[in-house]
């Protein structure tokens, strides 16, 4: 494994010395192996490996080519780690959560077009006045992805949509127990969206951050 571990990093380093740059297609198997001072075993399975978190893209019958490198892409890896997280660590995602979501919700209030604004409120609206846990949560979900779409900033964005995963069954198990969630997140969800429709990024930060840590707050006492 260390063998690869140095193949990988060797190939990193030349995409990050601008080397190889997005979109460009990597010299045959053995002149880069050659020039690397590789194995050709190595090399393979360092490709591979760059492969599955989308660094290189291996084109049967054509060659191997780096990605965009796009953030978003990228961050599928991430996607995958977070998928094999444990019931024990829900609270640290959450954590995660309330440090970047408020930061995401503060751009959004400064960069949101009239458009998305329209489509916030439309979310906002379709959660009924006894709506299913899944319904409910269905909505919490979109309502915080939006935002953070909104933020302009796709590696933020990103990363929140790859933290969102673990959270969804604290959501479910608080619309299930909390008396009065349904109320709550509603009420806080139109303070967070009548922050940024009036352009307010520090009070659009202030309520996101009192909604996640009420979440945060509430699971800490019942784990």
């Amino acid at each position: 494994m260390a063998v690869t571990d140095e193949a990988i990093g060797k190939i990193k380093q030349m995409i990050v010395a601008g080397e190889l740059r997005p979109g460009d297609r990597l010299p045959r198997e053995p002149d880069l192996a050659e020039r690397l001072g590789l194995s050709r075993n190595s090399l393979r399975e360092a490709v591979k490996a760059l492969s599955l978190i989308r660094v290189l893209d291996v084109r049967q019958g054509d060659g191997t080519y780096v990605t965009s490198l796009d953030p978003a892409m990228l961050l599928d890896a991430l996607s995958f780690v977070v998928d094999f997280h444990r019931d024990d660590t829900v609270l640290q995602f959450l954590e995660v959560r309330r440090i970047l979501e408020p930061a995401a919700t503060a751009l959004a209030a400064q960069r949101i077009g009239d458009e998305e604004l329209a489509k916030l409120w439309s979310v906002l609206d379709a959660l009924g006045e006894d709506p299913s846990i899944d319904e409910l949560v269905a909505n919490d979900l979109e309502f915080h992805r939006q935002i953070a779409a909104c933020a302009g900033n796709k590696l933020l964005s990103s990363l929140l949509d790859s933290l969102s995963g673990p959270t969804t069954r604290a959501r479910i198990w608080r619309g299930l127990t909390q008396e009065g969630a349904v109320h709550k997140t509603r009420e806080q969800h139109a303070a967070i969206l009548e922050a940024i429709a009036s352009r307010q990024p520090e009070l659009a930060r202030s309520w996101a951050t009192v909604h996640i840590a009420g979440v945060e707050e509430w699971l800490g006492r019942i784990v």
